[in-house]
């Protein structure tokens, strides 16, 4: 009676309140033991209320007061059930298939609903516990009628067992069941009373799995993503016991398809999320790949496709695990190298969602930083795999336009106006051509005409630095680096600003031996880079010598940090066959650079006091990374590396070459805009013709222009007429320079300057005299004052029958780089040696600093004035004032193509001799600490650009020269100098 009432009141929502403090009353006088036998009571109710109460539980609101009150008369309902209560329970529903379809559909969901939204706080312990053992025990009494009733192939369900599943599942990965997520006290006292319901449900999950039979394909790849989230669970037997259901879904879906791509595809798109969620750890990892491998092994047709799919998922989960760690890094290098890492894997086994979806992390890493190039060529990216054709061409030529637009944005606020033009061509041509958007293309070119306004008013140089880590950790897990960039503005009054560009290679002696070049940010000063590093790494000792490590270094179980700089070396693009603008030309100098250099000093023979340049050599070494910079980090592993040792002769070569280089470019800049400073054109002219600081070629001619000499070394005679003539053509271009300086010195510099042209005058005569006289081409004259131009150009030296190529340069200092105040020019030198594989991620190592001249030509900056100091000569030498050869920007070869990731392009033609010794040993002692000795490779300079061809020489043409010397040449393994 009492029964009756209470399903007519429930089921028109009438008295609820009532109703369910009566059931309450009545299920708490059944569950006493003193009433006496009370199966036939719960009978009666769980036949006339149980589907009523189910029905009102998922009817009310989780805000609703009563919803707490119902779920717990549902509980004590379930509670009290007996086996033979759920087999009645059945029978009630008579032949009607569809009744008891629904009921266990009505069941199912509402289960899962309660365990995904507890209405019970999180900390009513016993209450939670309770109602999941009563839950667990009606799971498994439901499953037993799937399997009595629904498992056949004619009354086969799908949804049913489907959502079971899910239910299961659900259930299984609720917080609650969580133990180790409790105190040990709270865990045990669980553990105790209830057991680890997780094993429990886990085991019966596996048991429905395999009684499915041949339904099983049904649920692939739909099951994968469930079963993978159970499996992650942190309990080693339910790991054990339920991770083989990936190889039966393997064999399964292998039998019906002759293939397992759907489960593949499935497993690794969810992987990715679950491990991103805070799911699976390292041991996961190892079980999945020893249980997954023992099964394929024993297979006849999965031994090798299945463990590549093995070690393919193990891969993703390093990767998935290494990101997750330093997902909430504060160091965002590290996040970039660990997206970076996860995002190439998915390139390479061609997954584009989830590739697509790391380059937008990544995008946003870069844009947090404001790395906007980096980001830019991020989103490039993306781009590329855009098609404007096909069945989605609407969709994906709009997405790409959007873009596109986006990429400029963030080109142009890096300041890559190039590659924001290149792409903007690219538009324009789309609104103009196909979408006939005038009004847009308008705005575009607006766009394009500020970045070409900004190229020209802009003159950018950088220099890229080095670090090299070594460790005997297996893997680089953390970025090294720092960096910047030189730029001079010619719209705020000619003034200099710098903003530092270090780039750093590190090199892994220890662990995989990787090498990386790094693209440091602006205006960031290699000492706050080294402060940086050390703050990562705070057990690391610096070093202080640019020496390869030695064996107790590499065998050491400390950490070493070495610092060195590497310099980028120039590769024009082949448009580029005709003089153009400085400015166009500078860009490349630091973008788009593949190749890197490093070179050090390295002493053959005895010691000569009088000229120890005789016998000092330069060990240079070449660097070839992975990918262009910049990209879409600030650092690319090198993948190739190349040893040539620099003759003391081909050394002096060079440093003429680039002297001459560096007056070409100073006097042609001034040609081509006279309203430029003249403080770097007076310190470059003083360093060179005055007595008191030269020194150059002094001691090339004591070194080289010997009978001696010619006597040990007769194969150098051509290369000793190269550097004579070299020397000659020094002269006309200080002609013009000092011309210039004249013309444009103030009054109070008027005594500098006619001290400066009498020490001219006496070098002039002494170089005619011994070397012959050069004539400046007369095509110079017409170029002052026309629009600027490159100087990259070629030009046939008389001693050479090559063409020369030439890049001028805007430097104001000795090296093309500021001096700093308090700083001694950025060549410290960074090594990471012993165990940094807690702090390093893979691919994240990078960088390295740079080397230098030596400390005879030392830049002194004092705001916008630079001063050379160099070495004064021997009183012998002072007789007639040879010129010092300072320090210029290389020159180079342009090539219509070269080889960027192997070393075939570049012979040992290519690569520049080292500098010249001046004064003593002394001179290269910071150098050998820490400095460095050379910059890009280059060719004899030409004089300015001009016409054509200067006229031939006055004196005797020298013969051509012999073959030159080989040099010793080393191949070196990847990140490791022997």
């Amino acid at each position: 009676m009492m029964t009756d009432q209470l399903k007519y009141h429930l089921e028109r929502q009438e008295d609820l309140e009532a109703c369910c403090q009566l059931l309450s009353n009545i299920l708490e006088v059944l569950y006493r033991k003193d009433v006496g036998p009370t199966q036939r009571h719960v009978q009666i109710i769980m036949e006339k209320l149980l589907r009523t109460v189910n029905r009102t539980v998922i009817s009310m609101g989780r805000d609703s007061e009563l919803i707490g009150n119902f779920v717990a008369c549902m509980t004590a309902i379930l509670r009290q059930m007996e086996d033979y209560h759920y087999a009645h329970l059945i029978k009630t529903f008579g032949k009607m298939r569809t009744d008891v379809v629904d009921f266990l559909m009505e069941t199912f969901i509402m289960f899962k609903n309660l365990i995904g939204k507890n209405v019970y706080p999180f900390d009513w312990v016993i209450m939670n516990t309770m109602q999941n053992k009563v839950f667990l025990r009606a799971i498994n009494q439901y499953a037993d009628m799937l399997n009595k009733k629904f498992l056949d192939q004619a009354n086969f369900e799908l949804q049913l067992w489907n959502n079971y599943f899910h239910l299961a599942v659900a259930f299984l990965t609720q917080e609650s069941l969580q133990l180790e997520n409790f105190s040990s006290a709270k865990r045990a006292k669980i553990f105790n009373k209830y057991g680890d319901m997780r094993r429990q449900i886990g085991f019966e999950i596996r048991d429905m799995w395999y009684n499915l039979g041949q339904h099983k394909i049904k649920f692939i790849p739909e099951m994968v993503g469930p079963i993978l989230e159970m499996t992650l669970i942190p309990e080693t037997e339910l790991r054990k016991a339920t991770i083989p259901i990936f190889f039966d879904m393997m064999q399964c879906e292998f039998h019906s398809t002759r293939s397992f791509q759907m489960f593949e595809n499935e497993i690794i798109t969810k992987l990715d999320h679950e491990v991103e969620g805070g799911r699976g750890d390292e041991q996961y990892k190892v079980l999945f790949d020893k249980i997954l491998l023992e099964h394929c092994r024993k297979h006849k047709y999965l031994a090798k496709t299945g463990e590549t799919f093995v070690k393919l998922v193990v891969r993703l989960m390093e990767r998935l695990l290494d990101y997750r760690t330093i997902m909430h890094d504060e160091n965002k290098e590290n996040r970039m190298s660990c997206t970076v890492n996860v995002l190439n894997f998915y390139k390479e086994i061609e997954r584009e969602e989830m590739y697509i979806r790391y380059l937008y992390k990544l995008c946003d890493l870069h844009k947090e930083c404001d790395n906007y190039t980096e980001a830019a060529y991020t989103l490039l990216l993306h781009a590329k795999l855009l098609k404007r054709d096909g069945f989605q061409a609407t969709t994906q030529g709009q997405l790409k336009e959007q873009l596109y637009q986006e990429i400029i944005h963030y080109f142009d606020k890096g300041k890559m106006w190039e590659e924001a033009i290149a792409l903007g061509k690219e538009l324009a041509e789309q609104y103009e051509t196909e979408m006939f958007d005038y009004e847009q293309l308008s705005e575009l070119l607006d766009t394009l005409l500020d970045s070409m306004k900004n190229i020209m008013k802009t003159t950018e140089f950088s220099q890229v630095q080095a670090s090299e880590p070594q460790e005997e950790s297996r893997r680089v897990d953390a970025p090294v680096a720092c960096g910047g960039r030189r730029e001079e503005s010619r719209r705020q009054n000619c003034q200099t600003h710098f903003e530092d560009l270090w780039c750093y290679l590190t090199k892994d002696i220890c662990f995989q031996g990787k090498v990386f070049i790094y693209r440091g940010k602006e205006y960031e000063r290699r000492e706050d880079f080294e402060a940086r590093l050390l703050t990562q790494f705070p057990n690391a000792e610096k070093m202080k010598t640019t020496s390869p490590p030695g064996d107790d270094i590499k065998s050491s179980p400390g950490q070493y940090i070495q610092c060195f700089t590497v310099k980028p070396k120039l590769d024009l693009p082949p448009k580029f066959h005709r003089p153009v603008s400085e400015q166009i030309v500078s860009f490349y100098r630091v973008n788009e650079v593949q190749r890197f250099e490093y070179s050090r000093p390295i002493r053959k023979g005895e010691k000569n006091p009088d000229n120890e340049f005789a016998n000092m050599w330069i060990e240079r070494t070449i660097y070839t990374t992975a990918y262009k910079l910049p990209g879409i980090l600030r650092w690319f592993e090198v993948k190739s590396v190349f040893m040539v040792e620099i003759s003391p002769l081909e050394n002096a070569i060079e440093t003429m070459q680039l002297t001459n280089d560096k007056i070409s470019s100073m006097v042609q800049q001034h040609l081509d805009d006279p309203g430029l400073p003249i403080n770097p054109l007076s310190m470059l002219l003083n360093g060179i013709v005055d007595p008191a600081v030269m020194g150059g070629f002094a001691n090339y001619e004591k070194a080289f222009f010997t009978d001696r000499y010619l006597q040990e070394h007769p194969e150098a005679h051509g290369q000793i007429e190269k550097l004579k003539d070299l020397i000659a053509w020094q002269i006309p271009f200080l002609a013009e320079g000092i011309r210039i300086h004249g013309d444009k010195v103030t009054e109070a510099l008027r005594p500098f300057h006619e001290r400066m042209e009498a020490c001219f005058k006496q070098l002039k005569e002494k170089v005619e005299k011994q070397y012959g006289v050069r004539t400046m081409p007369s095509g110079l004259d017409d170029r002052r004052g026309s629009r600027p131009r490159s100087m990259v150009r070629s030009f046939t030296m008389p001693s050479s029958s090559r063409p020369l190529s030439v890049a001028s340069v805007s430097s104001l200092s000795s090296d093309s780089t500021p001096s700093r105040p308090g700083s001694d020019g950025g060549h410290a030198a960074i090594i990471l040696t012993g165990s940094f594989a807690k702090h390093l991620h893979p691919n994240g190592l990078i960088s390295p600093l740079r080397p230098q001249r030596p400390k005879s030509q030392v830049i002194n900056v004092i705001g916008c004035e630079r001063r050379f100091s160099v070495s004064p000569t021997s009183p012998s030498s002072q007789q007639t004032p040879p010129p010092v050869t300072p320090r210029a920007k290389l020159s180079f070869n342009i090539q219509p193509s070269l080889e960027l990731n192997g070393m075939t392009g570049m012979d040992v033609a290519d690569v520049p001799p080292p500098l010249p010794l001046k004064g003593n040993m002394a001179d290269y002692g910071n150098l050998m600490e820490n400095q460095d000795l050379m910059g890009s490779p280059t060719s004899p300079p030409p004089p300015p650009p001009q016409r054509q061809q200067p006229p031939p020489l006055p004196s005797k043409t020298p013969p051509p020269p012999p073959p030159k010397t080989t040099r010793k040449q080393t191949s070196v393994d990847s990140g490791i100098v022997q």
